[in-house]
C-alpha cells in the first residue's frame, strides 16, 4: 500500500495539543478527518513526527499515512486543505517509501520560544510570544542558557511508558 508524507503547519492556540483525545479538539484529529475525507476510507492511521502540547504552534511538521487511494500529490494537499480549519494547513505531499516513518525518519527538530519584553502587551503576536513586562537581565540569561547547549540525556524527564 502506498505511503504518503504530508507536511503541515498550524496555530495551536485553540487545540489541546497534537494527539487525539476523547473529548478535546486536537491537531491530529483535524488532520485525520481531513485526510479521511480525501481517501473515503475509515481504516488508516496517521503518524506524526512528534507531539505538541496544548496551545503550541508548528511549522513544517511531518505526518505520514498509508492508503490505497490514488491521488496526485497536489490533490492530497488541496483535498486536505479544503477540509481543514483555517488554523491548520497542509503545505505539500509526497509519495515516500514504505520504510519512511514521520517520527523515526526525522533528521532534526527545533523549537523556538519568543519573549516579548516591553511594558505593554502584544496585540498582533499575542498567541506567539510570552510577554514579560518586567526588566530582564540578559547577561544572566545568556550565561544560564549555555547549560542547554550540546547533547543531553533527558531520560529522567520522560514518563515510564514513553517510547522515545
Amino acid at each position: 500500500m502506498p505511503r504518503y508524507r504530508l507536511t503541515i503547519e498550524y496555530a495551536g492556540t485553540r487545540y489541546s495539543g497534537w494527539q487525539i483525545q476523547k473529548n478535546a479538539r486536537t491537531i491530529q484529529g483535524e488532520i485525520d478527518a481531513a485526510v479521511r475525507s480525501v481517501t473515503s476510507r475509515r481504516d488508516f492511521e496517521l503518524y506524526g513526527s512528534g507531539r505538541t502540547d496544548a496551545g503550541v504552534h508548528a511549522a513544517m511538521q511531518v505526518v505520514h499515512f498509508d492508503t490505497d487511494a490514488v491521488r496526485s500529490e497536489r490533490s492530497w494537499v488541496l483535498g486536505a486543505n479544503s477540509n481543514l480549519p483555517e488554523t491548520v494547513s497542509a503545505l505539500w505531499a509526497q509519495a515516500v517509501p514504505a520504510s519512511f516513518h514521520a517520527r523515526y525518519s526525522a533528521r532534526a527538530r527545533s523549537y523556538r520560544y519568543f519573549i516579548l519584553n516591553r511594558s505593554t502587551r502584544a496585540a498582533l503576536a499575542r498567541h506567539n510570544v510570552c510577554w514579560i513586562k518586567e526588566s530582564l537581565d540578559h547577561e544572566r540569561m545568556q550565561m544560564a542558557a549555555q547549560a542547554l547547549l550540546g547533547e543531553h540525556d533527558f531520560t529522567s524527564f520522560r514518563a515510564a511508558e514513553c517510547q522515545s
